[in-house]
């Protein structure tokens, strides 16, 4: 189980060349499935499938927003048991995330790089930081549209009731 702080600024991107970020130091490559749970208010509950070459595993998250950029999370490795039982408990209004999450090291930093099946020129990007205040060095290879950190409409959660349009430059 972990249990901490996340600290990470969010990005509307350009979609990005996968062979560019292939090429980057620890890329990896996953696709996922969220699905959000009824919660108690200000908590944001879901579980999650991830298969990543070939080999899923699931996790459950319950995360409380402590501010735009950062939130205590809480996530524990669950079993495909409990998480067929839980996502049934979907919440009503919600339709489960599917993307393809890319994550590559820039200078140190870890970016995830997220493509949705509805979006054909954006994606997300996020990457996690050790403070508010640390600086994020953008790789070159990407090409920002907007910061969307704490814009509510661009959390998951949000995006499992409404997807939001893409932003056109």
């Amino acid at each position: 189980m972990t249990d901490h702080i996340e600290i990470e600024r969010k990005y509307v991107i350009a979609m990005p060349d996968v062979d560019i970020m292939r090429a980057k130091e620890g890329y990896t490559s996953s696709d996922i499935v969220q699905i959000y749970l009824d919660s108690a208010p200000h908590v944001t509950h879901r579980v999650r499938s991830r298969t990543m070459n070939g080999v899923t595993k699931y996790t459950e998250t319950k995360k409380v927003r402590i501010s735009g950029m950062s939130a205590y999370e809480d996530e524990q490795e669950i079993g495909e048991n409990k998480f067929s039982t839980l996502k049934k408990t979907i919440a009503n209004g919600t339709t489960p995330i599917v993307k393809t999450r890319h994550t590559f090291h820039y200078h140190g930093q870890l970016f995830e790089v997220d493509i949705y099946p509805n979006w054909k020129s954006t994606a997300i990007m996020e990457t996690e930081l050790p403070s508010e205040d640390t600086n994020t060095d953008i790789p070159p290879f990407i090409k920002i549209i907007k910061e969307v950190t704490g814009i509510k409409a661009y959390s998951n959660a949000s995006m499992s009731r409404a997807f939001p349009d893409e932003i056109t430059e």
